[in-house]
């Protein structure tokens, strides 16, 4: 596994922890099931991250000494080990949401930020969904230049390929704009920047049953 891979499980990894204690197996099922980043991890995969933050004291077994051995679990679905963030895991976490930089913007991080944004204060997810945006909003310029140089070199099945991508970028970038105006309006009305957002908001909204803009508004 990478060393942005490995940074980003650690960091989905207390997230998840900071919600609730749980056991390898339900982190690991968690893990497939929310986070697409990390779609079919094994619990040999999760476990060296697991050995690793326990070492740094960062999580611990419920009802363990500090310094037991984590050992590999043979049959997941009956592990029996239940892990819990420690003062120091919190603590570690919350460092980690506010100094999220450029990288929660790209395509490996954004989704597993994007996931704990409940637990993040109001300004750090307006930074994030802005930065993605700008992200986007160049990939959007990229696209339509490729588009209009190879317009009358591709065949229409190319073509149509392309026009679908730059329509899926576009759709992103009209989801992100709806989600940063109510973090604005959220802001506004509460007056409180490190509020809690709530929760069911950002899932209400799926950019795939928007109606579609045209491309000068999209633009």
């Amino acid at each position: 596994m990478g060393r942005n891979r490995t940074a980003v499980l650690e960091f989905a990894v207390l997230g998840l922890l900071h919600r609730t204690p749980m056991h390898g197996y339900e982190l690991s099922k968690q893990l497939n099931m929310l986070l697409g980043t990390f779609r079919a991890l094994s619990y040999g995969t999760l476990y060296p991250c697991l050995t690793k933050l326990y070492a740094e004291g960062l999580i611990a077994k419920e009802g363990d000494e500090p310094g037991a051995d984590i050992r590999p679990v043979r049959a997941p679905g009956r592990s029996k080990i239940v892990y819990r963030l420690t003062a120091e895991g919190k603590e570690r976490f919350q460092d980690l949401l506010i100094n999220s930089g450029p990288a929660a913007w790209e395509d490996d991080e954004f989704g597993v930020h994007f996931a704990f944004f409940g637990q993040t204060r109001a300004d750090i997810r307006l930074r994030i969904l802005e930065g993605r945006r700008s992200r986007l909003e160049d990939r959007v310029e990229g696209l339509r230049a490729a588009l209009a140089r190879t317009r009358e070199r591709v065949d229409s099945y190319t073509l149509e390929l392309q026009r679908h991508g730059l329509e899926a970028v576009e759709r992103d970038v009209r989801w992100l704009n709806e989600l940063i105006a109510e973090e604005r309006r959220s802001e506004a009305t509460t007056g409180a920047a490190g509020g809690p957002y709530p929760p069911a908001a950002p899932i209400s909204i799926d950019p795939g049953t928007k109606d579609r803009r045209s491309e000068k508004e999209s633009s």
